[in-house]
């Protein structure tokens, strides 16, 4: 694996896990209501054109990370749905 392949996982953990926090605090606030749920769909669609973009150029970092990211943005949009 290249130098360059491994500071993209680290990158791309870092900022996935980003999300975890503000996940932790929704569950156990069971509250929404300071989330913009504009600002988090164009995230997601954003998020899902970098998969797309990291499947064509065979890019395993943008691939891997972006999908969880896409698992976590997807919560918190469902949590935002659910508690408003």
């Amino acid at each position: 694996m290249q130098s360059l392949e491994i500071i993209g996982l680290i990158a791309g953990a870092c900022t996935t896990f980003s999300f975890v926090p503000q996940i932790l605090k929704m569950w156990k606030s069971k509250s929404a209501k300071d989330i913009s749920l504009g600002m988090y769909c164009i995230f997601s669609t954003g998020v899902i054109l970098w998969v797309i973009y990291g499947a064509y150029i065979n890019s395993l970092p943008l691939m891997i990370w972006n999908a969880v990211t896409l698992l976590f943005v997807l919560l918190i949009v469902y949590f935002k749905l659910r508690w408003k």
